[in-house]
């Protein structure tokens, strides 16, 4: 079974409902690899803007409802990410409300940044019947 694309290795810090950040380790055996791209394996931008919204929907949280990635605006892609680096991720909660919550986001490698979001939005849905998480 290939490796889940969307991930958070480690959440180093968590202060609900406020901010958090983790570190997502990039495998150079990602099957994402075989084709993004074969002479220059790039950990793909929608990969790294998931993984933000893993983040910021832990942070914010609270056991009653999921949140999930609805939209990510003023989005810059500074360096690529490859196989072998370590995402330092962290978000802050700008603005919320029980149903949608406004973020900033950043990734970093080796403290250099690479990915800065920001506007992340978050969207809060309540749980499916026998629906998964």
């Amino acid at each position: 079974m290939p490796a889940p694309l969307v991930v958070l290795d480690r959440v180093l810090s968590l202060e609900r409902g406020k901010r958090g950040s983790a570190i997502r380790n990039v495998p150079n055996s990602l099957i994402i690899f075989d084709t993004h791209f074969p002479r220059f394996p790039v950990l793909p931008g929608v990969l790294i803007l998931g993984s933000m919204g893993l983040l910021a929907a832990k942070v914010l949280d609270e056991g009653d409802g999921w949140w999930r990635l609805a939209q990510a605006e003023r989005v810059r892609f500074r360096h690529f990410v490859q196989p072998g680096d370590q995402l330092a991720l962290s978000i802050e909660v700008k603005d919320a409300t029980a149903s949608t919550a406004t973020c900033t986001a950043t990734a970093s490698v080796d403290g250099k940044p690479v990915t800065t979001v920001g506007r992340l939005r978050m969207a809060r849905a309540e749980h499916a019947e026998g629906g998964a998480r």
